[in-house]
């Protein structure tokens, strides 16, 4: 099937641009964002996805307002459609909208879902290199799960956002987040039968993109039970200059230390540890401050799962107090925690902001969880 995009010289294979490499049903294509304003008084994060062997396409907007006071409360809208044939046109699904105005340095996103209580206006604006991370791939006995290629990219917002009719300016400089895209493989749509059993299920993934003034860092790592890594990046990224955009330095290796909530498989503090090809390693302490639910952007959401079919075109919103009542729910588990930094070592002193992303499904030898959803007993 041809479409606008065959008119480009941007064809990886011999077949137009609509049909994928991979036949497999799981073929996806996404964009993420959020951004924290430095105060931390709004946290919010897009999710679009493109799902083209299923032929759907989604997408969703969160938002916490006043985290970690009493009154804190998550607010998301979500909307999934029919994926277009023409990839020129998926960029919109319902009331959300993403446009890419400079690739890898500037990308807008249009939110406006009044009814749900959500309307925005957002610019991002780069303040390093895009990073390619390490590509990921991962087995399950002979099928492969996962094998996708993912960048992170740092970035300060402008523009404004409306909750619920309060509207907030967001001035450059004041609302610091970052970006990935990621393509391939890994598990969407609704869950199928995939034969005999060959693993317990698990999966840990920790990923902690980190805001400083002069700098940027970058960390995470995917473990299995008895914590072998099969995949870990890390990286240092300065600040882009008007005159140029320096690229990120790679780390030799990364590694960690946290301590689970008690009953919770949220993080109670952690540390990360970056160490270069050459010189000192550095130190940064994370100081977790609140969670967001990625629920709330559709993962392990028993509503608004990705890639799931839900008709031509569906739009829904929902909300709920934080912090939530429970914390082991499957669909609460996968949290990004807004954390406070502090470096040392070779980076020096810096205070920054940033996240935690934390989804720690079935048994976790190294740090102590076992169970799938068990919380932590010490």
């Amino acid at each position: 099937m041809l479409s606008s995009f065959d008119d480009f010289p941007v064809h990886q294979t011999s077949h137009p641009i609509a049909q994928t490499a991979s036949s497999d049903i799981n073929h996806y294509d996404r964009y993420f964002f959020n951004g924290c304003t430095k105060d931390t008084r709004l946290f919010f994060a897009l999710a679009m996805g493109l799902y083209p062997n299923r032929h759907v396409a989604d997408a969703s907007f969160s938002v916490v307002v006043d985290g970690g006071k009493v009154d804190a409360r998550q607010i998301s809208v979500h909307a999934s459609r029919r994926a277009p044939a023409d990839r020129a046109d998926v960029n919109e699904v319902g009331p959300i909208r993403v446009e890419v105005l400079e690739p890898l340095n500037a990308l807008r996103v249009v939110i406006e879902a009044p009814e749900h209580g959500l309307r925005a206006d957002l610019t991002f604006v780069r303040r390093s290199a895009p990073i390619e991370e390490g590509h990921f791939h991962q087995q399950v006995g002979l099928r492969v799960v996962f094998d996708y290629t993912r960048l992170t990219q740092f970035g300060g917002w402008e523009g404004w956002i409306e909750v619920d009719g309060e509207l907030t300016d967001l001035a450059p400089g004041e609302t610091l987040g970052c970006r990935d895209r990621s393509w391939g493989v890994r598990p969407v749509g609704e869950r199928g039968s995939t034969g005999a059993p060959v693993a317990d299920p698990q999966f840990f993934w920790l990923w902690a993109p980190i805001n400083f003034d002069t700098f940027s860092t970058h960390f995470d790592v995917n473990e299995y039970s008895d914590g072998r890594r099969w995949h870990e990046s890390g990286f240092v990224a300065p600040i882009a200059k008007p005159d140029g955009m320096p690229g990120a330095e790679a780390m030799r290796s990364v590694d960690y230390t946290i301590d689970w909530r008690p009953g919770t498989r949220t993080a109670e503090a952690f540390e990360l540890a970056l160490t270069p090809w050459e010189g000192e390693p550095s130190t940064i302490r994370l100081e977790p401050l609140f969670e967001f639910h990625m629920s709330g952007l559709g993962y392990l959401s028993p509503d608004w799962g990705h890639g799931v079919w839900k008709g031509e075109l569906a739009v829904g919103g929902e909300r709920w107090d934080l912090p939530v009542d429970d914390v082991l729910a499957p669909n609460h588990v996968h949290v990004q925690s807004i954390v406070r930094a502090t470096s040392s070592g070779a980076l020096g002193e810096h205070q920054g902001i940033g996240i935690l992303e934390q989804l720690a499904i079935g048994r976790h030898a190294p740090t102590g969880l076992e169970g799938v959803f068990d919380g932590f007993a010490g």
